[in-house]
């Protein structure tokens, strides 16, 4: 009985591992600092123009299109098929980098790199399918940490390969096909989940974390509908109250399904709190994807890749560093983030904002580098705060629904924007132009929040004001 009850205690820490190393192999890829260099070198002889009109938007249109569909489908097949569809992915990805030519192939490539984007919820979903909630801070922890250490590991690796070995863009891809394909094999050693969120609930009850252990630590301070008082049996089973739908009507499980999702979005946007901070992950979200997925292109025509030192591997893993070292300090910030929260917001957005306009004004390669630096450990500060702030609002399957919600409202708003600004079937501005449209969108964003902090603030003194008019009156 004692070994039986080592085994099941130690249960979580196989998954864990397994999964650790397949987010390190597949987030550790050398080559993706330097492909904008890589496309318009010798190896590909792109254009500047095609690289950025008609090849990266492909990326934003394949995530979109996959995006929810992909989402459904993980939790239906219990994430194990979904992480091997996303290591195949990936490999396919650098095999036609690797050997493929053309527009066309490099389009391709982009449609397959969208599929990798889009199966990435499958990563944190299963660790929470197989270990118990008990662990669920710990194995979140090493699961990020991880990752973090890859994408370091991986920019300053590339960088020194290209500056000190002189190793060729080729070849830091071949390093990149090795490293997605050990991420693969990662993928084939995890055991199959039992269960899922929505389609494969749990029926046996399950211990809920306690106050310091569960990520959605805090829940007590959110509104009722966001955060129903529930059983352990309950919260196990998933946020649906449905019964169980039997195997020979499948189709009616699936409706249910889809139901309780689209009353849980409409029960917890219904919080203004939750949707303040749910607007801005989205607008900002989709800013920050469109900088990230063109700023080697600026780099890159501020100081072409052919007759000047390439530092993107570099730059990433400060970057990197940075928005590591913002979050963390996140952690020991004493603030009342319901009154000043709104205001961080529009501060840091506004410095967002600077940053970019700096890029586009511009033409020294350094200042550019340190707009990036900037924008980048400004959005990982503020993206941080929101995720906290949303999270202790939220059960686990809420918070899960409203991130990959918000995630989809920011791929919608990145669409937009690539479909107007960069595609060539649109206006297909040239990309310093395209960094002051970004530019401009953020100090939208800053102005929305600044006001709306404005009001908030002006809105709490009268308050205040009042009640200790009304307490002193005789």
């Amino acid at each position: 009985m004692d070994c039986w009850k080592g085994a099941a205690s130690h249960s979580w820490i196989y998954p864990t591992v397994i999964i650790c190393a397949n987010g390190f192999f597949t987030t550790m890829r050398p080559s993706e600092s330097f492909l904008t260099p890589y496309l318009t070198g010798p190896d590909k002889n792109l254009t500047i123009e095609e690289v950025t009109n008609e090849i990266l938007p492909v990326w934003t249109y394949s995530y979109l299109a996959l995006l929810f569909p992909v989402f459904l489908l993980t939790d239906y097949v219990r994430y194990k098929p979904v992480l091997l569809l996303q290591g195949i992915s990936l490999i396919l990805t650098w095999l036609l980098l690797l050997f493929a030519h053309g527009v066309v192939a490099m389009q391709l490539v982009e449609f397959f790199y969208g599929m990798v984007t889009a199966t990435e919820v499958a990563y944190y979903a299963y660790i929470y399918s197989v270990v118990s909630t008990q662990h669920y801070q710990r194995v979140t922890s090493y699961c990020r940490s991880v990752t973090l250490v890859a994408a370091t590991v991986a920019a300053v690796l590339g960088q020194l390969l290209v500056s000190l070995a002189h190793v060729s863009y080729f070849y830091l891809n071949a390093i990149t096909l090795a490293s997605v394909s050990l991420a693969f094999l990662c993928a084939f050693f995890l055991p199959m989940p039992q269960r899922s969120m929505f389609f494969h609930r749990k029926d046996a009850p399950e211990p809920l974390p306690g106050p310091d252990k569960g990520p959605a630590a805090g829940a007590a301070h959110g509104p009722r509908s966001c955060r129903e008082e529930r059983s352990p049996d309950a919260a196990a089973r998933g946020p649906s109250p449905q019964p169980q739908a039997g195997n020979s009507r499948p189709h009616r499980h699936t409706l249910s399904v889809l139901l309780q999702l689209a009353r849980d979005l409409r029960d917890c946007y219904g919080s203004r709190p939750l949707l303040y901070w749910s607007l801005w992950w989205a607008l900002a979200t989709a800013g920050f994807n469109q900088v990230v997925n063109y700023v080697q292109v600026l780099w890159d025509f501020r100081a072409p890749s052919h007759s000047s030192p390439v530092y993107n591997g570099a730059v990433e893993a400060i970057a990197t560093f940075l928005g590591s070292a913002t979050s963390m300090a996140v952690g020991y910030v004493k603030v009342n983030w319901d009154l000043s929260g709104e205001l961080a917001l529009g501060i840091f957005s506004a410095l967002d904002a600077g940053s970019l306009l700096l890029m586009h004004f511009t033409d020294n390669i350094w200042a550019c580098y340190a707009g990036y630096l900037a924008f980048k450990a400004c959005y990982m500060l503020l993206i941080t705060i929101a995720t906290f702030q949303i999270a202790v609002n939220l059960s686990m399957e809420r918070y899960a629904l409203m991130f990959g919600f918000n995630n989809f409202v920011a791929l919608v708003i990145q669409t937009i924007l690539t479909v107007v600004v960069v595609d060539s079937r649109g206006l297909g501005l040239d990309i310093s132009t395209q960094f002051l449209i970004y530019g401009s969108y953020f100090t939208v964003i800053a102005g929305i929040f600044l006001i709306r902090s404005m009001y908030t603030i002006i809105s709490i003194k009268c308050r205040n004001t009042s009640v200790a008019a009304e307490s002193t009156a005789p």
